[in-house]
């Protein structure tokens, strides 16, 4: 697919500069760099700025947020890499309470809540990245993205997987080692195939129990152990809608933040169009036309929603309905 990388989190050829994360002496010194910057999470939530909320709100590393601030900052600052030659940051600052302010929205399927900080600028909010992710220009979204999956892993994997005892941050966030066994831990990535399936001119879509009235939105699942992209398009297919599925060919693939999944959008050839649903798997499933699916585009459909928008199943049926896919 020639315009592969245009999907969202994806593309902005950021410098990971992964060469430094195990160099002390070079990491201080990027520490130290006055332009050095950073960007804070606030329970998944990365700082933005502007009317818009379509900026990161990188601070410098020098703020006192950053240098004391509640959450992760004691175990080291993650580094992202290099941003136009500048460095940037991440830090975790999920253990400050908002003092009155809403938190009845926080980690909702939708979350439209803002949380100001009082030692930060006015327009300097944490916003949820779903929410956000189509505003920030490419480089804001894969540096908010791989902000907020190395802090969500970090979160949740602070012990040793081989022996128990509590591991310690290393490699510039990049790691985490353990002191007992010796054992080292990486970030976790799940590998998780989202497909295209088409049958003529016509779409397999479905949803999921307690998605938003009229969401629906391509297959997809986990790949298991063992298995190939391809295999994995066919079971998945089957196991949740009954369609037996013949040719499989990739197209685009996205890193996709909640929690840790990296996302490989495949095309597949259905062999049939008879559907069979698993209702533990998914609530409903059809097939859609182009002509029904522009009309969900444009928002003129008496039932369908198309899939969320920056999410990667937008971005291959938009390419489909385009005939971009090639």
């Amino acid at each position: 697919m020639k315009n592969a990388e245009f999907v969202t989190f994806g593309g902005s050829g950021l410098d990971r500069a992964a060469h430094i994360r195990g160099d002390a002496d070079a990491l201080a010194g990027l520490v130290a760099d006055p332009d050095a910057k950073c960007l804070l999470i606030w329970r998944g939530k990365p700082l933005v700025q502007g009317e818009a909320s379509d900026r990161l709100g990188l601070i410098p590393v020098s703020h006192a947020l950053v240098e004391n601030g509640p959450g992760g900052v004691a175990d080291g600052l993650i580094f992202l890499g290099l941003s136009d030659g500048v460095p940037v940051f991440a830090a975790d600052i999920s253990n400050w309470e908002p003092d009155g302010q809403d938190l009845s929205e926080v980690g909702g399927f939708v979350d439209g809540s803002e949380q100001q900080h009082p030692d930060l600028p006015d327009g300097f909010v944490f916003a949820e990245l779903r929410r956000i992710m189509t505003w920030l220009s490419p480089r804001d979204a894969e540096l908010a993205a791989t902000a907020k999956a190395v802090i969500g892993w970090h979160e949740t994997h602070k012990f040793c997987a081989r022996c128990g005892a509590a591991s310690a941050m290393t490699q510039a966030g990049w790691q985490r080692s353990c002191p007992t066994c010796s054992g080292q831990h990486f970030p976790r990535t799940d590998p998780v195939v989202i497909m295209l399936i088409t049958n003529g001119d016509s779409v397999l879509m479905g949803r999921s129990p307690g998605w938003p009235e009229g969401m629906y939105s391509l297959l997809a699942g986990f790949v298991e152990p063992g298995e190939t992209l391809e295999a994995a398009v066919r079971r998945e297919v089957f196991e949740e809608a009954g369609v037996p599925v013949g040719a499989v060919t990739y197209l685009s693939s996205q890193p996709w933040p909640f929690p840790a999944s990296l996302m490989f959008g495949c095309a597949g050839q259905a062999l049939s169009r008879d559907i069979s649903i698993d209702p533990v798997e998914i609530e409903d499933a059809m097939w859609v036309s182009k002509s029904e699916m522009m009309q969900a585009f444009a928002g003129e459909h008496p039932v369908l929603k198309p899939a969320r928008k920056g999410a990667i199943a937008h971005f291959l049926l938009q390419n489909w309905l385009a005939d971009t896919l090639d």
